[in-house]
């Protein structure tokens, strides 16, 4: 995740970060910088659309569909920044989960029982860690695709690691229950807490493996092509060459909206805008080793 002071514009401006869109979209920048060029020269040499009332239509076009397009891509990045901060925020109860367990371990478990701590103290950060891995494979991201993978193993065979490492930290829960060490009310507070591990799990898993509906993806995509390639259409006879970088702008604009997007919508990832889930397992793992001491 980049860090960075949002207060200074002239950083934001003029610096370009691996994550920006315009390294991504460069290669086709130049194509449709071509394409309007070779439009502007069939409409001033041949087509003389600007003698006609074509040119005009095309440009009244462009204003109507301007105003629909700009909606569907608001709704597009809303929608998938609020992915990416439900993820955030799943992240941050896991934390707190986390420290609360540790918490109420400490206070429960007499101070001479090394082993129930020693386990607890490394369990509970492993589950951060062990969700991450778990977020990060191709297996969970494509668990409910209809379409086969075969390139990758057999989906239903593969070890569920946080549902294992959630198995053994109920079984030790209960070993304390049963011997006596922890009462019914501390069962159950822990219970809870522990319940919440795999509810965040789950929430995330939602989050990886169902993605924005296919067809409302690739209206928006057809949407802007069709868009930024008739451009040129309207604005060759009165702009001139000028219609060369408009059409360019516009284009970087419009796409690189759906790049942020399509970015940010799976938050569970190695891009530069996706969630330091490795660095906020590490944060878990010192806190509860500060805690259970």
């Amino acid at each position: 995740m980049v860090l960075y002071n949002p207060k200074e514009w002239i950083f934001a401006i003029f610096r370009f970060h691996k994550a920006d869109t315009f390294r991504t979209l460069f290669s086709s920048l130049i194509i449709i910088c071509l394409y309007s060029w070779g439009i502007v020269y069939l409409e001033t040499e041949y087509l003389k659309l600007g003698e006609t009332d074509h040119a005009k239509n095309i440009t009244i076009m462009h204003s109507l569909l301007g105003f629909a397009i700009s909606m569907l891509l608001v709704f597009r990045t809303n929608t998938a920044y609020e992915r990416w901060w439900e993820g955030r925020k799943l992240w941050g109860s896991l934390i707190n989960n986390s420290r609360n367990l540790a918490i109420k371990l400490n206070v429960m478990l007499a101070g001479d029982n090394l082993h129930s701590r020693g386990f607890f103290r490394q369990i509970i950060p492993l589950y951060a860690f062990a969700l991450r891995r778990h977020l990060l494979k191709d297996t969970t991201k494509f668990q409910l695709d209809e379409q086969p993978h075969p390139e990758l193993p057999d989906l239903d065979s593969q070890t569920h690691l946080p549902n294992r490492l959630a198995d053994s930290m109920l079984k030790e829960i209960h070993k304390l229950h049963k011997t006596g060490q922890i009462n019914d009310i501390e069962m159950l507070m822990l219970n809870n807490e522990w319940q919440s591990f795999t509810d965040i799990c789950g929430a995330c898993e939602r989050i990886k493996n169902t993605p924005i509906p296919f067809s409302y993806s690739a209206f928006i995509k057809k949407f802007i092509f069709i868009y930024v390639i008739t451009m040129p259409f309207g604005f060759a006879i009165t702009l001139g060459l000028y219609t060369i970088p408009i059409t360019a702008f516009m284009f970087y604009v419009l796409a690189s909206l759906e790049l942020i997007a399509e970015e940010i919508e799976d938050p569970f990832g190695k891009d530069s805008n996706d969630l330091p889930m490795e660095k906020i397992a590490e944060n878990i793992k010192h806190n509860v080793k500060e805690i259970i001491s």
